[in-house]
């Protein structure tokens, strides 16, 4: 399978006809059909503990507050993947507990909704751990590569520049949003995946494009799991809010 990371920006993404979501919907329909999809998403977060949703039915998560009413009655249910989560747990050497409280948050369902409309895929997702350097996720990634070879579509789900309170409407996008992104697309197209751990090197860059972590992490996860024969193929190219980078990209 190939690996996927999505910049998913606002959760409105999901209910919206606009650039983003129209090419989600045609990426979703150049990808093969998984046996089960694994998301790391920006909104599920743990300290000190790594957890995998195991649940048969894993329930939709509405993690956002002042949004429109239609935005609260999206479902999205697809069925769980207990049997792939467990043999995901024996793949990595740091220790995964199993969760059934968690389900499917914003950062998942929002775009699995456009790249995959029948919501008819086993879905898990794998927390991230914020008390681990950028470098361990990372491994994480690396480790969960035989995953693909067992026909598992490992998603990211962040956005590679992420400052909220930074936000504009009808703007340009920010100098330090535009290096950063530029920064990350060199490493990628030199096949230099491992560097992209070390985006806080770029010092006040990255304190400005990222004030917390959790919404980069999750695009070393596809670049952990990536493959040397893999093509490198970016979409959504471009900025939202001036300081959303709304890049992604496929390594297939």
């Amino acid at each position: 399978m190939p690996v996927l990371f999505v910049g998913h920006g606002s959760p409105m993404n999901a209910i919206e006809d606009n650039r983003f979501s129209r090419t989600w919907r045609e990426v979703g329909n150049t990808l093969p059909k998984p046996r089960a999809i694994l998301c790391v998403s920006a909104h599920w977060v743990t300290r000190g503990t790594i957890l995998a949703h195991v649940g048969h039915q894993p329930k939709t998560i509405h993690d956002f507050g002042g949004f429109p009413a239609g935005l609260y009655t999206q479902q999205y249910p697809a069925p769980g993947a207990p049997e792939m989560a467990e043999a995901m747990m024996s793949l990595v050497r740091a220790p995964v507990s199993a969760d059934t409280e968690w389900g499917l948050d914003h950062g998942a369902w929002s775009i699995l909704m456009h790249l995959f409309p029948a919501a008819d895929i086993p879905t898990f997702q794998l927390s991230l751990d914020l008390a681990r350097p950028p470098v361990e996720h990372f491994v994480l990634g690396r480790e969960l590569k035989p995953l693909r070879e067992k026909g598992v579509l490992i998603v990211g789900s962040g956005n590679i520049v992420h400052n909220l309170r930074a936000m504009r409407l009808d703007a340009l996008a920010y100098d330090w949003a535009e290096v950063f992104d530029a920064d990350l697309t060199t490493k990628l197209e030199a096949r230099n995946f491992q560097a992209a751990a070390d985006y806080q090197m770029l010092g006040d860059v990255a304190r400005l494009a990222h004030p917390t972590s959790e919404h980069y992490l999750p695009v070393l996860y596809p670049l952990g799991a990536a493959d040397e024969r893999d093509e490198l193929r970016f979409f959504n190219v471009g900025f939202d809010l001036a300081s959303l980078s709304m890049r992604s990209f496929v390594l297939q």
